[in-house]
């Protein structure tokens, strides 16, 4: 069953992709007709200029739909090194805090100095967590705080020589990672249907960007959960198997 979904999936990018090259060419064409219009005069010609301002928004939209859709089809070989999640997370909060200050959403980062390495595909993990980011920037319209936390999760092992004896700290095996936002939260109902392809509460949303961050930290090994209430806010969290060594 996953290679007739592996078929599938490489079916539909090629069809997507095919797709985009039309997209390119329509999209060109309007630009074009839209600088014949740019100086319209009558009433006829400023109409018209809008109308294909319009079909240009949502030939971009087409376009931006078919990139998210790529990317979630193509999620399948990862390239994954003993990575320091910690400067993976710092890395792209120095990218990501222009667009947070401007939305007025406050960050505050509780990063575990001890975090054992996590075998990450560095760029695609860098998509799922900017993904959530930008999930809960949409959530606070009105600004508010975002807090990232990471922990390793170890397991307790009872002593070799006793399985009575009190249980004693193993090597950390997981990474537990943590965003939560001040946001207007979700029902249980939005819950049980964000990780749905296409599904999205956000007039334009493709409704791939929390699917492709699933898929993301699946493919890695790892799970996401999601805790949330209508105007409390939301808690994504990742759980990540650490590196062996």
């Amino acid at each position: 069953m996953s290679d007739q979904y592996a078929v599938l999936a490489e079916l539909a990018g090629g069809f997507i992709h095919e797709i985009k090259n039309h997209l390119s060419t329509l999209g060109l064409n309007l630009q074009l007709l839209a600088e014949d219009f740019q100086e319209a005069e009558t009433h006829r010609e400023r109409r018209a200029f809008t109308r294909v301002q319009k079909l240009q928004t949502e030939c971009e939209r087409l376009v931006q739909i078919a990139n998210d859709f790529l990317r979630f089809a193509r999620i399948k070989d990862l390239d994954r090194k003993p990575t320091d999640l910690g400067k993976v997370i710092e890395e792209l909060l120095d990218f990501f805090a222009p667009t947070a200050r401007a939305a007025g959403v406050e960050i505050k980062m509780f990063i575990s100095a001890d975090l054992p390495s996590v075998p990450l595909d560095r760029d695609l993990f860098k998509q799922a967590l900017l993904n959530l980011m930008l999930n809960a920037e949409q959530a606070m319209p009105q600004g508010g705080e975002l807090t990232i936390q990471a922990a390793s999760a170890p397991d307790y092992e009872p002593a070799a020589s006793d399985s009575s004896a009190a249980p004693t700290l193993a090597r950390p095996r997981f990474i537990s990672l943590s965003l939560i936002d001040t946001g207007k939260g979700m029902s249980a109902e939005v819950i049980a249907k964000i990780f749905k392809p296409f599904f999205s509460t956000r007039p334009g949303g493709s409704g791939l960007g929390l699917p492709t961050t699933r898929k993301i930290v699946e493919a890695h090994g790892g799970i996401i959960d999601v805790q949330s209430e209508p105007g409390h806010g939301t808690k994504f969290t990742i759980r990540l198997p650490a590196s062996e060594s």
